[in-house]
């Protein structure tokens, strides 16, 4: 990579005009290091974003801690909720409370100052932990998932979740997110500040095969894999379900009535969870995928990445931890009769959600596909 002072970078900083300024020149001398040369030909960023951006991430931050913590403590403190399959739903919440609660006071700061002022081994401590309880919620959501498709799609063949069981794999979530978050702190790429330098992550200039097979292996098991495997289980979750509402509404013109539901529901399971699994991918995609785009454009010079785009990317990701307690939280239909309970007045419906042991993420769906099952 050469000095930050070489000839190379002086005449850079030479043709940027008026006192040769950069977006690096508020950065402390002592991450100077850090900073890939890329970012050396971009002039400051207008103090109006850097406010901007510090009130965004400051109101995510406040959503995403005390939403993702409610959830964590209803789920824990609700013995019916205590379920094997909603230990995913603790788990998701526990991830996404602890990224945004670890990366926005620090990304608050700085915006203030307008660079990284919390040193080195900082940066790479806020790139870790970003990394790890992303890719823990990226897992959970996933374990989510094909809890949902076990359970819908296979039926009574399944074998059921214990409570050990979710626990070993809640484990196996951490190890293996693990595994991934600290292979640059030992050589495989490495963390580094990026965008206006107000956030760090993984490195995506360095053009060696060592950083760039990270960046496409990360991507490939935290970022494809489990996204393939969410809209794998979902899609048989939907056709599953698809075929019982036909059955059942073939059913219910033998016997010639309206519907074989009970109560005034008339919505069907299959819009439902069509809707959860609608909702659950697109804010997949709105999430991750600009700051995928971001690190392959990265690697592989495909676009020129300035500061303000960048560090936009970064907070789209982070917002993922706003969107989920909605998704698996609000849409369970005991959670809500919960929080009815314990928060009234931040209750999503007027009353409780009627009773059922609903276990995950699409549980108002499976219990009334269940009890259909029943009727049927």
């Amino acid at each position: 990579m050469g000095t930050l002072t070489g000839p190379v970078f002086m005449a850079q900083r030479s043709m940027l005009g008026f006192n040769n300024q950069t977006v690096v020149d508020k950065a402390p001398p002592e991450i100077h290091y850090m900073v890939d040369p890329y970012w050396y030909q971009f002039p400051p960023m207008n103090p109006l974003w850097y406010g901007i951006l510090g009130f965004v991430i400051f109101c995510l931050g406040v959503v995403s801690i005390s939403g993702n913590g409610m959830v964590v403590y209803i789920f824990v403190s609700t013995k019916s909720l205590r379920t094997p399959s909603n230990l995913f739903v603790i788990n998701l919440a526990f991830s996404d409370f602890c990224m945004m609660l670890t990366m926005s006071p620090p990304m608050v700061i700085n915006c203030y100052y307008e660079t990284w002022v919390f040193g080195p081994l900082m940066c790479e401590v806020y790139a870790l932990c970003g990394s790890i309880f992303g890719c823990s919620s990226i897992w959970s959501m996933c374990m989510i998932a094909f809890d949902r498709y076990n359970v819908i799609v296979k039926g009574l063949s399944a074998k059921p979740l214990s409570i050990t069981g979710a626990l070993i794999r809640i484990v196996g979530i951490w190890l293996f997110c693990s595994i991934w978050t600290f292979a640059p702190m030992f050589g495989w790429n490495r963390y580094v500040p990026e965008g206006n330098l107000t956030a760090c992550g993984t490195d995506y200039f360095t053009q060696d095969w060592l950083s760039r097979s990270y960046i496409v292996a990360y991507s490939f098991f935290v970022y494809f894999l489990p996204l393939f495997m969410i809209i794998y289980s979902y899609y048989f979750i939907l056709k599953a379900v698809s075929a019982h509402e036909k059955t059942m509404r073939e059913q219910a013109k033998k016997m010639n009535v309206a519907s074989l539901r009970q109560g005034n529901n008339d919505q069907s399971a299959e819009n439902k969870l069509a809707k959860v699994a609608l909702m659950t991918i697109s804010l997949w995609f709105m999430a991750w995928t600009p700051y995928l785009v971001i690190n392959y454009a990265g690697i592989f010079q495909l676009a020129k990445l300035t500061p303000l785009f960048t560090i936009w990317g970064s907070v789209f990701a982070k917002a993922n931890a706003v969107y989920n307690p909605i998704v698996y939280g609000i849409s369970h239909p005991k959670y809500r009769a919960a929080l009815f309970q314990k928060f009234p007045s931040l209750a999503c419906t007027g009353e409780p959600a009627p009773g059922g042991d609903a276990q995950s993420t699409t549980s108002g769906v499976t219990t009334l596909t269940d009890n259909d099952k029943t009727n049927a």
